[in-house]
């Protein structure tokens, strides 16, 4: 038989067709594939078909086929299973500096790997907090350029607005980006200020990211560095003195700080339903209110200066709640 006119992008289009709107609870018979073909402008022969998803099966295709009623050909291995779909929808979601419109394109991005069924079921799941949103078509071009400078080795320079609206503007060695609460940071050397160490800079408060034809420094440094650790030890990226400490517990919090510290501390019982473990914490007011939050039940035993600014925080915090009618 003579090829008809539009046989040469046939292959791809069936291909298209079952990638796009079959999974295992929506299959396509030959039938069906047959008039959808020639809806595009491809009329062929239901023995064609056939001989088409043999083809795609030899290049990889993962397409089977469930005889009987209700029948059909469909997709059955894809790069993203469904769950894996909704994990990464989650993750974008998450993120505080993805702005929503750039946060709504990447989600339809990733509905375009799944059949139009499970897309549906994507976008059903998809829930936009409406919480502020920092960041913007910037913040792309400053992950790009940090990326950059850490493959090649180079320094960086960047506006930056800190926490508390002092404008700088650093220039330091980069070396990893960690996501941490919502938030993307760069973890950098800086040498220029004293003292000279490791830090970290939340990418959506940068501006005018600039690389620099510099090699960065902080070989040393970073030989070991944890970036693991480094994370545990500071509550919400607040800065601070990394300090050890004894925290005492409840037994019921031992999940909890396993969570927070991982596996590393080693827990101590003790007879009267507490046990107590050595770890490093960088010390903030985000730290006290996470000790604060479980009522009594996590206990600074060391150092003491340490324990003596949690105990002022705590009566801070009662004072300033004290008043039965706050005006």
């Amino acid at each position: 038989m003579p090829k008809q006119p539009g046989q040469r992008p046939k292959l791809l289009l069936l291909m298209h067709i079952l990638y796009q709107q079959t999974d295992e609870d929506h299959r396509l018979s030959v039938t069906q594939l047959t008039e959808q073909l020639a809806a595009l402008g491809i009329p062929c022969e239901r023995k064609s078909i056939y001989s088409d998803i043999e083809t795609l099966r030899e290049l990889g295709c993962n397409i089977e086929l469930r005889r009987g009623p209700h029948g059909g050909y469909w997709v059955s291995h894809r790069r993203f299973e469904l769950p894996e779909l909704k994990l990464l929808v989650d993750a974008v979601q998450a993120s505080r500096f993805i702005p929503e419109k750039k946060c709504r394109e990447l989600i339809r991005k990733l509905e375009g790997l799944a059949s139009t069924h499970m897309a549906s079921q994507l976008q059903r799941q998809v829930y936009v907090t409406g919480r502020p949103r920092t960041g913007g078509q910037q913040i792309w071009n400053n992950v790009d350029r940090l990326h950059e400078a850490i493959s090649t080795g180079k320094m960086v320079t960047f506006g930056y607005q800190k926490s508390d609206g002092q404008l700088t503007r650093p220039t330091v060695s980069p070396w990893q980006m960690a996501w941490d609460g919502g938030y993307y940071y760069l973890i950098a050397y800086q040498d220029q200020t004293t003292p000279s160490g490791i830090r970290h800079y939340r990418v959506d408060r940068m501006k005018s990211v600039a690389c620099l034809s510099e090699p960065r420094r902080g070989q040393k440094q970073f030989a070991s560095f944890d970036l693991a650790q480094y994370l545990r030890s500071r509550f919400q990226m607040f800065g601070g003195d990394e300090v050890r400490m004894t925290l005492r517990c409840a037994n019921a919090m031992q999940n909890t700080m396993r969570e927070r510290f991982g596996t590393g501390p080693i827990f101590v019982e003790e007879p009267d339903g507490h046990f107590h473990f050595d770890t490093n914490i960088v010390v903030s007011p985000p730290f006290f209110g996470w000790v604060m939050g479980f009522g009594g039940q996590v206990e600074i035993l060391h150092p003491q200066s340490v324990r003596t600014q949690m105990r002022d925080a705590a009566l801070a915090c009662a004072q300033a709640h004290s008043r039965l009618d706050p005006q």
